[in-house]
């Protein structure tokens, strides 16, 4: 009897650690829309955000690392695009979808609410102001550094 106890609770281990949380079918590397950049989304404390891991353009044209000057914190103007959040603060509703989180934009310094939604293989990104009728929708593609 304690052996298949023993066997069951240690079945029950295996076969818990082998689900993976369909919530975590977003993380990974994703291209942008553009192939100007890829962003590595992550989970943290429950929440999923995602950096910028990799631009086509690092350098502007004087051969500088490129910086988020349009961002409107003075203090956050000399930090580098590479390596900033640029999608932050999503949780999982049960639906493959992302919700409740923000999308910065460091060509014009602007933070928008944005939801998520996997599609087919893809990324949708939607970000808005205030309704999601307002707002534009791009689809990451999954990529690799």
């Amino acid at each position: 009897m304690k052996f298949q106890l023993l066997i069951f609770l240690f079945s029950s281990i295996i076969s818990t650690n082998n689900f993976q949380n369909p919530g975590d079918d977003v993380l990974g590397i994703w291209e942008t829309d553009d192939g100007k950049a890829k962003i590595e989304i992550y989970k943290a404390s429950g929440k999923y955000s995602g950096k910028i891991v990799w631009l086509k353009e690092p350098k502007n044209e004087k051969g500088e690392i490129k910086l988020d000057k349009e961002n409107p914190d003075k203090e956050l103007r000399s930090r580098p695009i590479m390596g900033i959040n640029l999608v932050r603060d999503f949780t999982f509703d049960g639906d493959d979808r992302w919700e409740g989180g923000k999308i910065y934009d460091p060509e014009n310094g602007k933070t928008y609410s944005c939801y998520m939604k996997l599609r087919k293989g893809k990324l949708q990104v939607r970000g808005y102001i205030g309704l999601t009728m307002f707002g534009r929708t791009v689809t990451w593609t999954r990529s690799s550094l």
